[in-house]
């Protein structure tokens, strides 16, 4: 693993290179598998091959040998481009983007099979050699079609493709593919025209990526997207009903939605749905500038898991999953809310406000601080990096978050910093430390609790 001090050690990252969109979260055999788009000779955008990763608890990972890459002459001889894993009937399958060398944002949808489906490690694939979508459907002047998801629904499997349309708006398709080797289109499940999603997201994005969905334990369904723009842009949900449309099809009836991460460092989320909860990653790219990222050789985190779900008023509900806890030292490092203490490059704290409250990260050799402020008040949590600028065109204004302001879990890991607000928002940045920079909580206003806990390295069973 690289040296370089910004390198989260406790999140999912391939030891050198890029990575980029977390794929097929996938549960088998007692294990966790995650896969992630990744260029394994630099710390850029191409050559995107299949990492792979999994673990037993959500906190210790296991590194192995990346899982698919590209076929000289196939498919996806540009790139193994993201999708999911689904069990297709006893083997592991990916379902996945393959590009060629011609390709204009129209990929594939290509399949690789477990070749020992019964091994924990799933550490051997072996793609089909003929994509089993060809490309998007005719009549619909599709320019952008790519990111396979597979669901189930009324007894049938389902797949979503994220796409975008020539006249700029975005889409999800609809494909039925109970046979994962005989894929029918079965419309446009949703497009930016609707007027919920429309007025959540506006018109910016001209394609939607990484389309994913779940059911809530309340029988909604959350249909998940990131928004393209020519260029990565925000995330977004849609909470609302599944409901059978036309002759063969399904419409999604969108409720309400909102922003699934209020941060500019988070993109291409992926979700896990088990019986009793839904897992999502999302990808943190790098806000600094590329010749930093070549010293470092390493480009791109994925997020801690969260759980997510809805509040009865439809609006997202998330929190981390409750197996990071296994990462805390037995003894946390504060556990009051007056103290000026030094912090860990790696920690985990929450503050938990009865009024107007301060709470400060890092303070420079200028004296500016980082903060994040609580005002229960208002209804607002708000992150202020002013004095830690991002080299990236969204700059580094504060942040202000329509959120009960009562209370803040911060999980840091190294330069990645994620904050859960009152358990229905969620903010992620990436932060660079310099050398005269002074890692310190200092905690004022009307907190009634302050916990927190250094990261450290399972311990194996």
């Amino acid at each position: 693993m690289s040296h370089d001090p910004d390198a989260p050690r406790f999140r999912v990252r391939p030891p050198a290179g890029w990575i980029n969109d977390p794929n097929g979260p996938f549960r088998w055999r007692d294990r966790y598998h995650l896969f992630y788009q990744h260029n394994p000779d630099a710390p850029v955008h191409a050559n995107v091959h299949w990492g792979h990763v999994s673990t037993p608890d959500l906190a210790h990972w296991e590194h192995h040998p990346i899982a698919l890459a590209p076929t000289p002459g196939g498919p996806d001889e540009a790139g193994c481009w993201s999708g999911c894993v689904v069990d297709d009937d006893g083997v592991p399958t990916a379902v996945y983007t393959g590009v060629d060398r011609r390709h204009t944002g129209l990929g594939t949808v290509c399949l690789a099979r477990a070749v020992v489906p019964d091994d924990e490690t799933l550490t051997d694939w072996k793609p089909l050699p003929t994509p089993v979508v060809a490309g998007p459907p005719a009549g619909l002047d599709v320019v952008m079609f790519r990111d396979p998801f597979v669901f189930r629904s009324g007894g049938r499997r389902w797949a979503l493709v994220g796409a975008g349309h020539a006249d700029g708006t975005p889409s999800v398709l609809l494909y039925d593919c109970e046979d994962l080797t005989d894929w029918r289109f079965a419309g446009v499940l949703l497009d930016g025209n609707d007027p919920v999603a429309a007025d959540v997201f506006g018109d910016k994005a001209v394609g939607w990526e990484c389309p994913q969905l779940y059911t809530t334990a309340s029988g909604a369904w959350v249909l998940v997207l990131s928004l393209w723009d020519g260029d990565p842009y925000a995330t977004g949900y849609l909470t609302g009903r599944l409901q059978p449309h036309g002759d063969g099809e399904l419409g999604f009836e969108a409720r309400t939605g909102g922003r699934l991460d209020h941060g500019r460092d988070f993109y291409a989320p992926a979700v896990l749905q088990e019986p009793d909860r839904t897992l999502l990653w999302g990808w943190s790219w790098e806000a600094r500038a590329q010749g930093e990222i070549d010293r470092a050789g390493w480009a791109g985190v994925l997020t801690a898991p969260r759980i997510v779900d809805t509040h009865p008023d439809g609006a997202l509900r998330v929190a981390p999953a409750p197996e990071l806890q296994l990462l805390r030292t037995a003894e946390p490092f504060v556990t009051a809310p007056d103290r000026r203490v030094p912090l860990p490059r790696s920690y985990d704290l929450t503050v938990t406000a009865h009024g107007r409250t301060t709470v400060s990260l890092l303070r420079s050799a200028s004296g500016a601080q980082l903060t994040v402020r609580l005002d229960p008040d208002q209804g607002t949590v708000t992150l202020d990096r002013g004095d830690w600028p991002r080299a990236r065109p969204d700059g580094a204004a504060p942040i202000v978050v329509p959120a009960p302001g009562r209370q803040v879990r911060i999980l840091v890991d190294g330069s990645l910093f994620e904050l859960f607000l009152d358990d229905r928002a969620t903010v992620t940045e990436r932060v660079y430390l310099r050398p005269d920079d002074t890692p310190e909580l200092v905690v004022s206003g009307d907190a009634t609790t302050v916990t927190g806990w250094e990261l450290v390295p399972p311990t194996p069973d």
